[in-house]
């Protein structure tokens, strides 16, 4: 597996919205992400993604030991107006893959679920995760971003598989 071998179309598509999978139990959730990095760390490749406590994904990732990232390479509008409604509703709410029409496959190398509607795929296996704290973060970054104190956790995940569909 080369981790590096579609990064540039991960980080263009990741500007665009991605789809971060997670799967706890029977229960599977997407959400959108616009943010995350994709590097070496611990001489493993890791995709690190970040989730807000009050988000549902983050109720399901605190007991889930790995995570999908799914992204769109090539214009869709089916795929915009879904990253859109999983950007903006809650899994709490409604299912938000059923909602969207979007299709889940079996991972090829974990339990949790790929988009399949999505071209580019990376399969993680969570190795750490860390609190934001506003004490350690830049001000202008703080107010900016975090004005209602709703910090992220950061989830660093092995990446153990990544292909193109």
């Amino acid at each position: 597996m080369e981790y590096t071998k579609n990064i540039d179309k991960a980080l263009k598509g990741l500007e665009k919205g991605a789809f971060l999978t997670v799967k706890n139990g029977d229960k599977v959730n997407t959400m959108t992400i616009g943010w995350g990095q994709i590097g070496y760390q611990w001489k493993k490749p890791v995709f690190t993604v970040m989730v807000r406590k009050s988000r549902y994904t983050y109720e399901l990732l605190e007991n889930a030991k790995e995570f999908t990232v799914s992204i769109p390479v090539e214009e869709n509008e089916e795929l915009k107006t879904a990253l859109k409604v999983c950007g903006t509703k809650s899994g709490r709410e409604c299912d938000k893959i059923k909602e969207c029409k979007l299709k889940l496959e079996d991972g090829k190398s974990i339990k949790t679920p790929i988009i399949a509607n999505c071209a580019l795929q990376y399969e993680c296996r969570i190795l750490c995760k860390h609190e934001l704290v506003s004490e350690e973060l830049n001000e202008d970054i703080d107010s900016a971003m975090y004005s209602n104190n709703d910090y992220h956790v950061f989830y660093y995940g092995e990446i153990v598989n990544t292909y193109e569909k």
